[in-house]
């Protein structure tokens, strides 16, 4: 298969097939991330898209997931999309799912209408980059929009049928109070969101970004492990929605965490504890990009 760039996906994507829709990402403007700097975004020409599909016909035979790559193939113009979904439908008979990131901003420029049309049409489930619910945290990290767009965002796929799956960053706004800000803001909106899935990566500074920058000249300091924990703590036991899949087991993440919310909150809730006291052994983690 041919790719342009280094390719992210979700780490439950791990089973799919990757097909890059656009090169890089609409927004690329958020300065914790690392991903795409080394690509200029734009959207391929569906004539290449269309072979990429006959290729992996001939390579795989027959699939059941495909992922929409790079950082937000949802920004492409709507016919394009559903061209993309018929076809990709119409080639492999045994296809489910058909997943994508999907950026605030291009959620936000979609129509209730069209946004329903893509999810008739098959794709199943959009991955957004929440990151936090506190507003000036979101601002002052560029990711060009604010809580409340973000909280619109997150409802306009929920009420066209998306299954929802919201990335939030723990150790994103730095330790102390406003540690407590971030958690106490993320458990908020996420609540109000109501995500079908949750996933809780830890900040890892990436080099070359602009907070990577800062952590260097000591403008921001990372969180401890213990500090993580904690505020992975206080998301736990202030999410209220109702079931919840929840999970922090990416490498970024001290303690590797999977469960449903609430009928495993206290399952989650003792693992983080026994980590906190030094009785369960933490991991060293890595990057946060995906």
């Amino acid at each position: 298969m041919r790719y342009e760039g280094t390719v992210y996906r979700p780490p439950g994507e791990w089973k799919s097939y990757l097909l890059q829709c656009t090169i890089g990402c609409s927004h690329n403007a958020c300065t914790f991330c690392g991903m795409y700097k080394d690509k200029r975004y734009r959207v391929r020409s569906m004539p290449e898209i269309m072979e990429d599909i006959s290729m992996a016909k001939h390579q795989y035979g027959d699939l059941e997931r495909v992922f929409l790559c790079d950082g937000d193939a949802i920004a492409m113009d709507i016919g394009d999309l559903l061209t993309i979904l018929k076809t990709l439908y119409d080639t492999f008979p045994s296809l489910k799912k058909v997943t994508t990131y999907a950026g605030p901003r291009s959620i936000l420029r979609k129509t209730a209408g069209e946004l329903r049309q893509l999810r008739s049409a098959g794709l199943t489930r959009a991955y957004l980059g929440v990151e936090s619910g506190w507003d000036a945290l979101l601002r002052r990290v560029g990711k060009g929009v604010g809580a409340a767009e973000m909280l619109d965002a997150g409802m306009a796929l929920n009420e066209a049928g998306f299954e929802l799956w919201a990335i939030i960053l723990l150790g994103l706004a730095g330790s102390g109070e406003p540690s407590r800000i971030h958690i106490q803001e993320t458990v908020t909106l996420i609540n109000q969101m109501k995500p079908r899935h949750l996933s809780a990566m830890t900040y890892t500074p990436v080099e070359g970004t602009k907070m990577e920058q800062d952590v260097r000249e000591g403008r921001f300091i990372c969180l401890t492990p213990d500090e993580a924990l904690t505020e992975m703590r206080q998301l736990v036991s202030g999410l209220t929605v109702n079931p919840l899949h929840i999970t922090a087991n990416h490498p970024s993440n001290y303690l590797p965490i999977k469960g449903s919310l609430p009928d495993d909150r206290e399952k989650i809730l003792a693992m983080l504890d026994g980590a906190l006291n030094g009785n369960i052994p933490l991991r060293t983690k890595r990057s946060s990009n995906l």
